[in-house]
Protein backbone atom coordinates (compact mmCIF):
# COMPACT_ATOMS: atom_id res chain seq x y z
CA UNK A 1 0.00 0.00 0.00
CA UNK A 2 1.51 3.38 -0.95
CA UNK A 3 2.16 5.98 1.72
CA UNK A 4 -0.16 8.97 1.64
CA UNK A 5 1.41 12.30 2.47
CA UNK A 6 -0.76 15.04 3.84
CA UNK A 7 0.07 18.65 4.46
CA UNK A 8 -1.31 19.95 7.71
CA UNK A 9 -1.93 23.65 7.92
CA UNK A 10 -2.01 25.28 11.34
CA UNK A 11 -5.49 25.58 12.79
CA UNK A 12 -6.63 28.94 14.10
CA UNK A 13 -7.07 29.19 17.83
CA UNK A 14 -10.60 29.44 19.17
CA UNK A 15 -9.31 31.73 21.91
CA UNK A 16 -9.62 35.37 20.79
CA UNK A 17 -6.34 37.28 20.53
CA UNK A 18 -7.63 40.44 22.19
CA UNK A 19 -7.94 38.85 25.63
CA UNK A 20 -4.91 39.32 27.85
CA UNK A 21 -3.36 36.19 29.31
CA UNK A 22 -4.83 35.58 32.75
CA UNK A 23 -5.72 32.65 34.96
CA UNK A 24 -9.27 31.40 35.28
CA UNK A 25 -9.43 32.88 38.79
CA UNK A 26 -8.30 36.31 37.53
CA UNK A 27 -10.87 36.12 34.75
CA UNK A 28 -13.66 35.29 37.21
CA UNK A 29 -12.62 38.14 39.51
CA UNK A 30 -12.64 40.65 36.63
CA UNK A 31 -16.00 39.36 35.42
CA UNK A 32 -17.52 39.58 38.90
CA UNK A 33 -16.20 43.13 39.31
CA UNK A 34 -17.53 44.22 35.92
CA UNK A 35 -20.96 42.77 36.73
CA UNK A 36 -20.99 44.34 40.17
CA UNK A 37 -20.20 47.80 38.75
CA UNK A 38 -23.23 47.73 36.40
CA UNK A 39 -21.25 49.85 33.92
CA UNK A 40 -22.68 49.54 30.42
CA UNK A 41 -19.44 50.90 28.92
CA UNK A 42 -17.71 47.62 29.78
CA UNK A 43 -20.14 45.26 28.04
CA UNK A 44 -17.50 44.34 25.44
CA UNK A 45 -15.11 43.29 28.19
CA UNK A 46 -17.85 41.28 29.91
CA UNK A 47 -18.58 39.48 26.65
CA UNK A 48 -14.87 38.72 26.10
CA UNK A 49 -14.48 37.41 29.64
CA UNK A 50 -17.53 35.16 29.29
CA UNK A 51 -16.21 33.93 25.95
CA UNK A 52 -12.81 33.19 27.47
CA UNK A 53 -14.41 31.18 30.27
CA UNK A 54 -16.64 29.33 27.83
CA UNK A 55 -13.57 28.22 25.87
CA UNK A 56 -11.97 27.01 29.10
CA UNK A 57 -15.06 24.97 30.02
CA UNK A 58 -15.26 23.27 26.63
Amino acid sequence: MPAIHTIRSPMPSIVPNDIPAMSDDECLIRLAQALEDHDSEHLDEVARLIGRLAVTIE
